[in-house]
């Protein structure tokens, strides 16, 4: 032994106080002392018994300097914080703007706890997949298809002024409907289904024609979807109540014809009025995402457009970066017959936020039953699966957050 030994004697001291150890005679202070564990080191390398046995000990000694020197940079990245930045750290409702700009940076918990909020000063992207099964009860109950939606959603928000923000939400799809889009043109004097706006739900029926036979237009069309924007006022600071916040919104929505196929979009502009309103407690996250869209130009061959989309969240957080609950979808369509007006599901799922280098990913699955639903071309079930990743909001300086 000699003065390398004696370094790393000085590293495990470091190592003992930092996180409280109590020395058990391990080793003695006089740096060219044999100390005990070294010792007892050699003892269990050169002690009798199973292969197994002296392998574990040769790992052990071998990984407890690993231990001991993991520890020591784990201390020294803490020790370069500043005494703000760890203020920050043990404050789980710091606002993350005010992190940023201190030259800081926010704990996962704290970016998973902003992403909670739907309207919060977080920049995202959502990508959803929805998966639907269909049924077609007036054509046979017994038939069912699929239908796939690839829905993205970016999601910025932007100062107005000293006390107000606009949340912009730009959304756009990728449907994939099990009816053939030829075969429906070609038989003539039927109306295409359509996707309902907002997304998050199953194809609408046509609002007029005859019902549609799944099985006569069997094959399946996949392109782009309508596009919509959603745009809400909400103040920057939520009122309290108690351990929790009241959130709310109000703003407009737009859709855009941009469907590719008919079958996968309204043929129609359509705008109207969006809402949102929620609870978030510590742990129960409640809160309703109401928009309504009104067509007013568009295809004269379409049907018009007067629908509710309704998403409802409710979660409880497990941690603070895991959350089961679910958002689910409800429909509402004005135009259509008594028996197609409403979708309206239940639904449970689990979420979870992971760190990828510096960006949160919110990853989770939620599974959805429709206790209501419509009598021609209607879904009895739908499972959802999203990836999302976060930057707040102040790391782009031109939101004014």
């Amino acid at each position: 032994m000699g003065p390398g030994f004696n370094a790393q004697n000085e590293l495990l001291d470091e190592y003992m106080k930092k996180y409280k150890l109590q020395d058990q005679g391990w080793r003695k202070q006089k740096p060219w002392y044999k100390p005990k564990w070294r010792s007892k080191g050699e003892e269990m390398l050169t002690s009798k018994g199973n292969a197994s046995m002296r392998l574990g000990n040769v790992l052990v000694l071998i990984l407890f300097p690993c231990l001991v020197a993991w520890g020591s940079s784990v201390a020294s990245a803490e020790g370069e914080m500043t005494a703000e930045c760890i203020a920050f750290r043990a404050n789980s409702d710091a606002n993350i703007g005010d992190i940023m700009r201190a030259g800081c940076e926010p704990t996962l918990g704290q970016m998973s706890k902003l992403m909670d909020n739907p309207i919060g000063n977080v920049a995202m992207w959502f990508n959803q997949v929805d998966v639907f099964g269909l049924t077609n009860d007036e054509i046979d109950k017994n038939r069912d298809e699929t239908q796939v939606n690839y829905m993205g959603i970016i999601q910025v928000p932007t100062s107005i002024s000293k006390n107000w923000s606009i949340i912009h939400r730009a959304v756009y799809s990728v449907p994939s409907f099990p009816m053939s889009q030829n075969k429906i043109d070609a038989a003539g004097g039927f109306t295409s289904p359509s996707q309902p706006p907002g997304g998050g739900g199953p194809a609408l029926p046509p609002s007029s024609g005859p019902p549609l036979p799944i099985d006569l237009f069997s094959g399946r069309t996949t392109g782009f979807g309508d596009m919509y924007y959603v745009g809400l006022v909400s103040p920057k600071e939520a009122p309290k109540i108690g351990d929790g916040s009241f959130i709310w919104g109000l703003g407009i929505d737009q859709s855009f014809p941009t469907a590719s196929e008919d079958v996968l979009g309204t043929g129609k502009w359509s705008t109207g009025p969006a809402a949102i309103a929620g609870y978030l407690g510590p742990k129960v996250k409640v809160a309703a995402l109401i928009q309504n869209y009104f067509s007013h130009s568009g295809d004269n061959d379409r049907g018009k457009v007067r629908l509710m989309n309704l998403q409802y969240f409710y979660y409880y957080s497990l941690s603070d970066v895991m959350s089961i609950g679910a958002g689910p979808n409800i429909i509402g369509n004005w135009e259509a017959s008594k028996g197609d007006k409403w979708t309206v599901p239940i639904g449970l799922g689990i979420n979870r936020t992971f760190q990828f280098g510096k960006v949160p990913v919110r990853i989770g699955a939620e599974a959805f039953y429709n206790v209501v639903r419509p009598d021609s071309i209607g879904s009895n079930w739908g499972f959802r699966f999203y990836v999302v990743p976060a930057v707040p909001a102040a790391f782009f300086k031109w939101t004014g957050l």
